[in-house]
């Protein structure tokens, strides 16, 4: 059956023959193994070109940033997921992978095609970025949804990992309108929100990377390749010391059952009283 459209059978990214292979452009074997670094390789991958120092510093300083956080809910069920089978290591990774969503590692992406909405918004009217951002920070309000990038459950007197991404970002010249957008939604949001609304990881790793010059179509890929690498770190732990059964028995022991109690458990109850 076909569907959608049959008119672009092209692919931009490699290629290979009996004697080579090709990737961007460049010859595999004697271009880049060897001769790059992976994080130049994921912008090369992805873009078509080999990234600039500037834009190399900021992408590394975003992926070690997001790739560990603990034992947040993806972490989780790829470890419970490797506790259970432990022979399928790809299993697991998917299960964390897939726990990346609105909540935890892809709310990036989340608060990046925020910034780029309110940035629209100031150039489709014609106003500033102050004027875009605080009407935007008002509609929230209104509609009751929280601000993407701002606020932090546990770090609410402000996101230490925030500072040193923006710092980083200042220092190498890579500092744009995101990252002003950013900057301006945090100085307005307590005021319009009235709540304690730091910059969180989320909202500064966007911004830098997309000032940076990465595309927001593509913003998801940098979440998903750092937190994959944590993902490594605990599956391999997790096959040298398991703590996945205990999580499973921790979360049984904390969660109570309060539907209906079986007729048994009736009628033992009524027997009782």
């Amino acid at each position: 059956m076909r569907i959608g459209k049959q008119d672009q059978a092209f692919t931009a990214i490699a290629t290979s023959d009996a004697d080579s292979i090709t990737v961007r452009g460049y010859d595999l074997v004697d271009e880049l193994i060897g001769e790059i670094d992976f994080t130049d390789y994921f912008w090369l991958l992805v873009l078509g070109e080999r990234p600039t120092d500037k834009q190399r510093r900021m992408m590394n300083a975003c992926l070690v940033s997001i790739a560990e956080h603990g034992l947040v809910p993806s972490v989780q069920a790829a470890r419970m997921t490797l506790a259970a089978a432990p022979e399928a290591w790809q299993g697991a990774m998917s299960a964390g992978l897939l726990g990346m969503g609105s909540v935890v590692a892809g709310s990036s992406e989340i608060a990046g095609r925020y910034l780029a909405e309110v940035i629209a918004r100031a150039k489709n009217e014609g106003k500033d970025i102050e004027t875009a951002a605080i009407e935007s920070l008002q509609a929230l309000k209104e509609a009751r949804k929280k601000v993407p990038g701002l606020g932090h459950p546990q770090h609410s007197a402000g996101d230490p990992r925030v500072d040193r991404l923006l710092e980083i970002a200042d220092k190498n010249g890579v500092s744009g309108v995101y990252i002003e957008t950013l900057r301006v939604l945090a100085k307005h949001a307590p005021g319009i929100i009235n709540r304690p609304l730091p910059i969180n990881v989320s909202g500064a790793i966007p911004a830098a990377i997309l000032d940076a010059g990465w595309p927001l179509d593509a913003l998801k890929a940098v979440p998903l390749l750092a937190r994959t690498a944590g993902l490594a770190a605990h599956l391999y732990e997790e096959a040298q010391r398991s703590i996945g059964f205990i999580m499973s028995n921790e979360a049984d022991l904390a969660i109570a059952y309060d539907g209906e109690p079986s007729k048994k458990t009736r009628e033992t109850k009524a027997a009782r009283d």
